[in-house]
C-alpha cells in the first residue's frame, strides 16, 4: 500500500485554515440564484400593449385618493426603509427606491411586499446586478426584452425606474398568462416554469416583508 506523504508545518497550518472555512461554506443554506426569462413569441397585441406600458414615462409619484390610503403608505414607508437599512444605508437612495417600486408595483397591479421578495431573490437589491445569463439590474430582466417592448437599449435596464418598471410589466405579463396561478408565474420570470424552488423562495422572502397570500 502506497503511503501519503507527510504533510509539514506549513502545510498544516493551511489545512487549519482552510477547514474552517469550508466548513462554514458547507454550513450555509443553498443560494438561490437569479435565471432568466425565456424568449418567447408575442402576439403583436401583447407586444404593443406591454411596449405602451414600458414607454409610459410618468414620474414615480404616489397618488392617494383618501387620507386614509397615504397614511397607510407612510407607515408602510417608514417600515420598510428600516428593514431595508442594510441593503441601502443612504437614506435619499432607500426612499426613493422603495417610492418607485411602489408606484410600479402599484401600476402594475402586483403587491409591493411580493415585488419586495422577488427582488431579493433575485439580486439581493444590487442596481447593477448581472447573472451569468445575462439578466440586469435589480429585477434581472433580459435584454431581450428592451429589444421586443423597448427601444432596444439594454444599458438602460440598469436604470432604477426603468428596470422596476420592466420588471413589474414582465411579472404581470407572466401572471396573466398564468391565468393568476403566482406558482408558475413566478417560475416562468425566473425560466423555471413548474419547479419549486425559485418560487418558494420569492414567497418566503416576500413573507418577511409584509406579503399576505391570502389577501389577493
Amino acid at each position: 500500500m502506497t503511503r501519503l506523504p507527510l504533510m509539514d508545518s506549513m502545510d498544516r497550518r493551511k489545512c487549519l485554515c482552510v477547514w474552517p472555512a469550508l466548513a462554514w461554506m458547507l454550513s450555509q443554506p443553498k443560494l438561490v440564484h437569479a435565471g432568466g426569462q425565456i424568449e418567447e413569441p408575442l402576439a403583436d397585441s401583447v407586444r404593443t400593449a406591454l411596449s405602451s406600458a414600458i414607454a409610459n414615462s410618468a414620474p414615480p409619484i404616489p397618488d392617494f385618493k383618501t387620507t386614509e390610503a397615504r397614511l397607510a403608505y407612510l407607515r408602510w414607508l417608514t417600515e420598510a426603509s428600516e428593514r431595508l437599512t442594510r441593503h441601502k444605508p443612504d437614506l435619499h437612495t432607500r426612499t426613493e427606491f422603495l417610492q418607485t417600486i411602489w408606484y410600479e408595483t402599484k401600476r402594475a397591479g402586483l403587491d409591493v411586499n411580493l415585488v419586495l421578495g422577488l427582488v431579493q431573490v433575485e439580486s439581493a437589491f444590487r442596481k447593477f446586478a448581472i447573472s451569468v445569463v445575462g439578466a440586469r439590474g435589480y429585477m434581472q430582466i433580459m435584454p431581450f426584452w428592451s429589444r421586443l417592448i423597448g427601444d432596444g437599449d439594454p444599458a438602460k435596464l440598469f436604470h432604477m425606474q426603468t428596470n422596476l418598471r420592466f420588471g413589474c410589466v414582465i411579472l404581470r405579463h407572466y401572471l396573466d398568462r398564468e391565468k393568476g396561478n403566482l406558482f408558475m408565474a413566478l417560475g416562468r420570470y425566473n425560466g423555471s416554469r413548474g419547479k419549486a424552488e425559485y418560487p418558494n423562495a420569492v414567497l418566503a422572502a416576500a413573507k418577511r416583508w409584509g406579503y399576505d397570500p391570502t389577501k389577493q
